[in-house]
C-alpha cells in the first residue's frame, strides 16, 4: 500500500476519490488511483474508458481489452473506471483519442505529466452539477 494512501490528493487539491471497483483499478487495487514509489507507471489517471481509447492505445501498445485472467485482469469495456498511466493517457490523447477523465479521483501526481488544462477539456461533470 501507499504511505499515508488516505492523504492522498487529486489534480483539485481535495481528497483523492474512488476510481472504479468493477473491475477494481488502481496500482495496488484499492479501487484508487493512489500512487507510491513502487508505481514506476504513475497509475494516476481515472478515465471511463470508451471504444475509440480502447483501440488508441491497443495500436500504441498497450492493450487494456483483452482478458488476462493469469494476472486477474478481466479486460476493459467501453464505460468502465480504470486508472491510466498518466503518460499513456497523453499518448492517446494526442493521437487524438482521449477518454473522459474522473477530476476527483485522478491523483496530483499526474500534473507532473499531464497539464491540468487538457484534463479539464476531458473533464466528466460531476452528476450534482447537472
Amino acid at each position: 500500500m501507499p504511505v499515508e494512501s488516505k492523504k492522498q490528493k487529486n489534480v483539485l487539491g481535495l481528497p483523492l476519490e474512488t476510481c472504479g471497483s468493477k473491475p477494481v483499478t488502481g496500482f495496488y487495487r484499492d479501487g484508487c488511483c493512489n500512487t507510491g514509489p513502487e508505481d514506476h507507471g504513475v497509475h494516476t489517471v481515472c478515465c471511463i474508458v470508451d471504444v475509440p481509447f480502447l483501440a488508441a492505445s491497443k495500436s500504441l501498445g498497450n492493450d487494456l481489452s483483452t482478458p488476462h485472467p493469469e494476472w486477474g485482469f478481466p479486460g476493459l469495456k467501453s464505460g468502465d473506471r480504470w486508472c491510466v498511466c498518466a503518460a499513456r493517457w497523453l499518448q492517446v490523447q494526442q493521437a487524438g483519442a482521449a477518454c473522459p477523465v474522473v477530476l476527483e479521483a485522478t491523483h496530483e501526481d499526474t500534473l507532473k505529466i499531464v497539464p491540468f488544462d487538457l484534463l479539464l477539456q476531458h473533464a466528466v461533470i460531476p452528476s450534482q452539477l447537472h
